[in-house]
């Protein structure tokens, strides 16, 4: 298993390359970036919570960093064209050396969309739309030229060039429903959900039933999780935290607890443990709590 950082976009940029330049130094393997404008009241703080764009920070971290992955979780589709998103994503490839994961998604958060005149689909069409989209990216990341008429996109012997270092560049996508699942199992080299363990399994043994039914062999999508941690000996307020922040998924105890969990994962199915930073603290506390997480787990479960 491989083991990811997620630093918060609601924070200072310093902090977000103190957080990425740490888990390069310590033994992380990847740092992912979320993609959105603005907070939600259901999630990460108030609407106005100030938010750095995913695209502008992926590309930064990727020329401050050498070793680890740089991923999105996800790219909303809704409000980033696939050509546009497909040539970004060249390009950052590029200037990482070949280490971008380019995770997208169906979109969902109503404000930004609101607030910015960008349309959101209802629940049906975003994921007919979605799929259009991956085969768009696909194409165009892929092949020499790309034409697709759709019923809402059109490309036209479209060029991507120059193509990305790696040969295909990892597609994630996010996503839990059903038809997501069945359009990871045609177009995602990678696959990512909020989860605890049980959820992920039943969501994992789904996927496999998609690839199962278009004859893909399941083991060549990688899985990757992630929930919200606290490290805490005061199992009262480990508990408390877990139920403040539900139906979010989250876990919180010490180290040796939260390996019982990672465990878990492990055995449902898990490639990739993504940490979001969101509830370690800050400074020299947030750094620690990611020190005792890589020492408490990367020996047990990285193979």
């Amino acid at each position: 298993m491989d083991f990811s950082v997620w630093p918060n976009p609601a924070q200072a940029w310093s902090d977000v390359v103190e957080v990425a330049l740490h888990a390069e130094a310590t033994g992380w393997d990847g740092v992912w970036v979320a993609d959105h404008f603005m907070g939600d009241a259901g999630g990460f703080g108030p609407v106005e919570t100030p938010t750095l764009e995913a695209t502008a920070a992926l590309a930064a971290l990727a020329s401050l960093t050498e070793r680890v992955r740089m991923g999105s979780l996800v790219f909303g589709a809704t409000y980033r064209h696939p050509a546009v998103l497909a040539n970004w994503a060249a390009t950052v490839d590029q200037v990482s050396g070949g280490r971008l994961v380019l995770g997208v998604g169906a979109g969902w958060q109503e404000n930004e969309h609101v607030q910015y005149g960008i349309e959101l689909p209802p629940v049906g069409a975003r994921v007919s739309r979605f799929e259009e989209y991956c085969h768009a990216l696909a194409g165009l990341l892929r092949q020499p030229l790309t034409t697709l008429e759709g019923n809402w996109f059109s490309l036209h012997d479209a060029v991507c060039e120059p193509k990305p270092v790696q040969d295909p560049l990892p597609l994630l996508i996010g996503g839990k429903g059903d038809r997501m699942l069945g359009i990871t199992a045609r177009y995602g080299d990678a696959w990512n959900m909020w989860s605890l363990p049980d959820t992920f399994a039943e969501r994992s043994a789904a996927l496999d039933r998609a690839c199962d039914a278009l004859e893909r062999d399941p083991s060549t999508i990688r899985r990757s999780t992630q929930a919200l941690i606290r490290l805490t000996d005061d199992e009262a307020g480990a508990r408390r935290f877990v139920e403040a922040v539900a139906p979010r998924a989250a876990v919180a105890g010490t180290p040796a607890q939260i390996a019982e969990v990672v465990a878990g994962w492990r055995d449902a199915g898990v490639d990739e443990l993504i940490v979001p930073d969101f509830t370690l603290g800050s400074g020299p506390n947030r750094l620690d709590a990611l020190d005792q997480l890589i020492e408490q787990l990367a020996p047990v479960f990285r193979v």
